[in-house]
């Protein structure tokens, strides 16, 4: 029943070390714009925003949220909410342009800043955070792109805008609220601190720090977007639906976007797809745990490592698929191997989210779900035991087959990789396991390319397509196919 969602995320994520990538739909912006049509599947056709299976679609972050310059986060954070370093054009071809067709061709009804700074090098004016910068969000998105919904703050977002009488202070003071209202923004996430925000923003009007005419903006846009959704009429949250919700047509659905999202990198000696006449032998931390394949933004605000979450794992899949055919699983491939075995090793990261998940960022998240645990490293590699059940795997099996389950490429042994005869890369496969198990068996076929660059090692990042030095393991646009 909700009314109103925070997404699509229409960055173009520039560099993998970023622990936000996943929510990127690619490096590539022209690609990010041929995926907008997610909007169209939220909101529907215009209006039809006040039916019960419509929600309010949100375009974010704005803008450059996947450009920013590895190094310049603050914190323990090595890149989220960092610096996108550019000029005027470059941001422009990066990460402005694909918020022209979500406004003017799809009609995004909200836009969200992002925690980011953007440094203008035409100027050398230096680094200015996004919810206070008055020309990207008034003068571009709302003058030259015309956009007539309505702008949402992200949590708290107005609170890390500096306030120079006040350095150092994370908490909201009246210069903060005037620069992000008086920048353009409508409505603020305001959480924890609400009540307080109401008081300094009625005070900053009645000192004519903000004024009347800006909140008439923000409120005309507010109440517009309030009353496409019906509202006034039905404020409650409509439930009609919520029997669907995780039915079997849902999983279907769910299988196809799994089964289609498969990227095949390596298939020698026709190790794919895999004959169920023989032995089957399944290895790897992430070949039974959905936790792991759903990744952040599930259970908890990180994720976590769990099957609780309703749905199939990959082993669930690939015993399925395998019919009559013996299925042996060992987590850490201690349980022996048959020289005559297709193995399967399922490989890849642990969930995270935002600056957790930046490579050489913090390990510690403060989520009420974690219970104090800290957190595996995160490096872009395989960890120590996974890289350990591939060796053994492939060392003893007739023929190996790599899945990774990630939310971006990860660095790869050459060494090692010489070793491997099939390779797939799964990316988040959420719920349904299964997906993955389909093609792997030719249930159907691989038909996923690349939308990101795969790396050869960490010190090629960032890496993109178009490049002057471009040399990827597997470039964007890569994907082998099987019928």
């Amino acid at each position: 029943g909700p009314q109103w969602t925070f997404s699509p995320c229409v960055c173009a994520a520039r560099d993998d070390r970023w622990g936000r990538t996943y929510e990127s739909f690619s490096e590539n912006p022209a690609l990010v714009e041929q995926m907008e049509t997610v909007i169209d599947g939220y909101q529907g056709p215009p209006g039809s925003l006040g039916n019960n299976d419509r929600v309010l679609a949100t375009a974010k972050h704005y803008a450059g949220d996947g450009d920013t310059k590895y190094g310049t986060a603050t914190g323990d954070y090595k890149i989220d909410q960092g610096i996108a370093v550019a000029s005027h054009r470059d941001f422009w071809d990066v990460a402005l342009r694909q918020y022209v067709p979500a406004v003017q061709t799809h009609h995004v009804g909200s836009v969200m800043p992002s925690y980011s700074s953007v440094d203008w090098t035409d100027d050398n004016a230096g680094p200015l955070k996004m919810h206070a910068h008055r020309e990207l969000i008034t003068d571009v998105l709302k003058g030259q792109m015309k956009f007539p919904g309505f702008v949402i703050s992200d949590w708290e977002g107005i609170h890390q805008i500096p306030d120079p009488a006040d350095p150092g202070n994370g908490g909201l003071t009246a210069y903060k609220v005037r620069t992000g209202v008086n920048a353009g923004i409508d409505m603020m996430m305001e959480p924890n601190s609400y009540q307080q925000y109401i008081t300094l923003l009625t005070a900053e009007v009645k000192s004519g720090g903000v004024s009347k005419a800006r909140i008439d903006d923000a409120v005309r846009r507010i109440l517009t977007a309030k009353f496409e959704l019906g509202l006034f009429e039905h404020p409650f949250t409509d439930r009609t639906h919520i029997g669907e919700v995780g039915s079997a047509a849902h999983h279907a659905v769910a299988r196809t976007a799994v089964q289609q999202s498969q990227v095949l990198l390596k298939n020698d000696r026709s190790t794919l797809p895999i004959k169920t006449q023989g032995r089957i032998y399944v290895a790897g931390s992430n070949a039974d745990n959905i936790g792991n394949q759903a990744g952040g933004w599930t259970l908890t605000w990180q994720g976590g490592s769990t099957n609780k979450i309703p749905g199939t794992t990959i082993l669930d899949g690939i015993r399925t698929a395998a019919g009559s055919s013996p299925v042996t699983y060992s987590e850490a491939a201690s349980a022996p191997i048959n020289a005559s075995d297709v193995g399967v090793v399922v490989v890849g990261e642990s969930p995270y989210s935002e600056g957790f998940g930046d490579v050489g960022g913090p390990r510690w998240a403060y989520d009420p779900g974690d219970q104090g645990v800290p957190r595996p490293v995160k490096d872009m590699k395989l960890s120590a035991a996974d890289s350990a059940a591939v060796d053994k795997v492939c060392a003893s099996a007739a023929k190996c087959v790599v899945v990774v389950v990630s939310g971006r490429p990860l660095i790869l042994d050459p060494k090692q990789l010489q070793h491997v005869d099939a390779l797939v890369e799964a990316w988040l496969p959420g719920a349904e396991g299964a997906g993955v198990a389909d093609p792997m068996f030719g249930k159907v076929p691989y038909t996923g390319k690349l939308p990101v660059s795969w790396p050869r090692t960490l010190a090629q990042e960032p890496i993109n397509v178009g490049d002057a030095s471009y040399d990827p393991l597997y470039a964007y646009g890569y994907g082998l196919q099987t019928r």
